[in-house]
């Protein structure tokens, strides 16, 4: 699995939005209900939507964020055959951070909870993946 970073891409190859986010000084992680893991939250880009526009529904769907500020940190790539690529080719996404200061009080999506860390939990969804995002957005000062 190798994990690269860009400052732009064509917006045509952008598929993902991956946000990391903050709750005060805490890192926000989401746990799937058909997972035992942690993962940032993020998701595919839906037919018309606007990469930015697709951060803000999956931070909204998988944390239950109502009020947040956001902001691109960079473009990345993961190449290697995962759970999201069967092929192995190069798959492309726009990184994101967060800082939510008000959250629903129920989830309405496949997310089961939303934990907060001070650091990054071992058992993640996308282990070789998400810390790479988490460093990269630590070292453009995002954190």
């Amino acid at each position: 699995m190798k994990v690269k970073f860009y400052d732009t891409a064509d917006d045509a190859l952008l598929k993902f939005a991956v946000i990391i986010s903050k709750f005060g000084n805490k890192l926000v992680f989401c746990k799937h209900k058909e997972r035992n893991t942690f993962e940032v939250p993020g998701g595919h880009r839906e037919a018309g939507e606007t990469i930015l526009d697709a951060a803000k529904r999956e931070l909204k769907e998988e944390t239950g964020a109502l009020e947040f500020t956001i902001k691109p940190v960079c473009v990345y790539s993961v190449t290697g055959k995962n759970r999201l690529n069967d092929t192995g080719d190069e798959m492309f996404g726009m990184l994101y951070f967060a800082e939510i200061t008000k959250f629903e009080k129920e989830l309405h999506s496949e997310i089961e909870k939303v934990f907060m860390f001070d650091e990054i939990p071992s058992e993640l969804t996308y282990p070789l993946i998400q810390p790479e995002l988490i460093k990269e957005a630590a070292r453009r000062g995002c954190l």
